[in-house]
């Protein structure tokens, strides 16, 4: 990597712990800030005033004058074979699968498809500030290496996985146990690790996996325990009921994955809709995470999230912010915590803003155990930022007109009526990817 030397400068925001923990003092807001990075890491976080006097001048300074300067947004549960199912008309999970999704992810046995594809993923991803996401590929790990070779070619912190499914699918979407396994060992030898590449270990769900398929996907993690595993749980009633059917010995469906000893601190659940005691209990106890996903929830026709009861103090599970396009509806994680707030008003919740930001920037680098490489504006990490104009339009700028400077309401602002034309630049290793004037 060439030494890049570069100052940012904005209204500086970001999390050091959880504002549901501990208030407001999770949050640091330097109203007038710089960023400084080298060789795509941040060298120093302070106000202009101190950083700005001993600045080089020859070190390039982009400026951000009002705008909020923070890091990368995070998605935690996506996928890039359904860019062209979004938005795809009056279905709810299974038929939507078998009507729409199963169709389009066939396609994807054709490795120029899957690049373009790909390419177009990554697109929409930096558009909307999105700098690191958990990611579906389908079942050919032709479509994993053309994800995760156009990600390496922009030098972005991305993991993904091969999906796993041996039955209850098309067969030009199924492997087995043994394809399936060997499969995933070659990718992730091929991947994991490699400059800022993860490699997640994906059964897609129960339906679609027999015993021996979940078998060998515990396996992998067994032998690979530096990787992640993500797959979907309880999203849809329907499912539950035909999961439980396939599996007549679990307990519920948390149990069927547990069987096969796919919970733990690194792995990835979507949805977690309808969710027993029991099974919130487990989650909690092996430190596994929950992927809210409201636009999906809403679209699909799932169902209502409750996150004040996944937070009861008595066996608190972790949770993670995610799109879930093409389910959801927008890739934008601005929108997602819009409708994450909405999803939670109708349950008697309600989600502040700095906590709908903390999710999607520290939270889930927590949640995906990266903190100590993004998700802060700190010395030493990974310098992938977002910049976000809370003005970006008419509507928005006349609103800001009331609350000039209070930091809450602006990130509410931004967190309500934000879209891609709310990020004004996209920063990856400290180089800008996408601007817009």
């Amino acid at each position: 990597m060439t030494s890049t030397h570069r100052a940012i400068r904005g209204r500086l925001v970001w999390f050091e712990d959880d504002p549901a923990s501990v208030g407001d003092a999770a949050v640091r807001d330097i109203p007038d800030g710089l960023v400084l990075v080298a060789d795509g890491r941040i060298t120093a976080v302070g106000a202009w005033d101190e950083l700005g006097r001993s600045l080089d001048p020859a070190t390039p300074v982009d400026e951000h004058s009002g705008c909020l300067v923070m890091p990368g947004l995070i998605d935690t549960h996506i996928h890039y074979p359904q860019v062209q199912v979004i938005a795809s008309y009056g279905a709810q999970l299974l038929d939507w699968l078998n009507r729409y999704t199963f169709v389009e992810e066939q396609k994807f046995a054709d490795p120029s498809h899957a690049a373009t594809h790909a390419r177009f993923f990554l697109d929409e991803l930096m558009r909307n500030g999105t700098t690191t996401a958990v990611v579906y590929c389908t079942v050919h790990p032709q479509s994993v290496d053309a994800f995760f070779a156009e990600a390496q070619s922009r030098r972005l912190r991305m993991l993904a996985g091969k999906v796993l499914m041996d039955r209850n699918a098309p067969a030009a979407l199924t492997d087995t146990p043994e394809t399936g396994y060997r499969d995933s060992k070659a990718l992730i030898e091929r991947w994991h690790g490699r400059d800022r590449l993860g490699y997640v270990v994906t059964p897609r769900f129960a339906i679609t996996c027999s015993d021996a398929q979940l078998e060998a996907a515990g396996t992998l993690l067994r032998e690979h325990p530096t990787c992640w595993m993500q797959t979907h749980l309880s999203e849809n009633r329907d499912e539950i009921a035909t999961t439980l059917g396939l599996f007549p010995w679990a307990r519920d469906y948390t149990d069927v994955y547990d069987r096969f000893g796919l919970l733990g601190p690194r792995s990835l659940f979507g949805h977690c809709i309808h969710l027993s005691e029991r099974e919130m209990a487990r989650l909690s106890e092996s430190g596994s995470i929950a992927a809210l996903c409201p636009t999906s929830n809403l679209f699909i026709g799932s169902g209502l999230f409750d996150l004040a009861r996944l937070r009861d103090p008595r066996r608190p599970v972790r949770v993670g912010l995610a799109t879930d396009v093409g389910g959801g509806t927008s890739y934008s994680m601005l929108e997602t915590a819009a409708e994450a707030y909405k999803v939670l008003q109708l349950q008697g919740q309600n989600l502040p803003a700095l906590q709908g930001f903390y999710m999607k920037t520290l939270g889930n680098a927590r949640a995906l155990g990266l903190d100590h490489s993004i998700g802060r504006l700190a010395p030493g990490l990974e310098a992938d930022l977002v910049v976000l104009d809370p003005e970006a339009t008419p509507a928005m700028a006349h609103r800001m007109a009331t609350i000039p400077g209070d930091l809450a309401e602006t990130l509410f602002v931004l967190m309500t009526l934000g879209d891609d034309r709310a990020v004004r630049a996209t920063y990856i290793l400290g180089e800008p990817v996408q601007a817009r004037d």
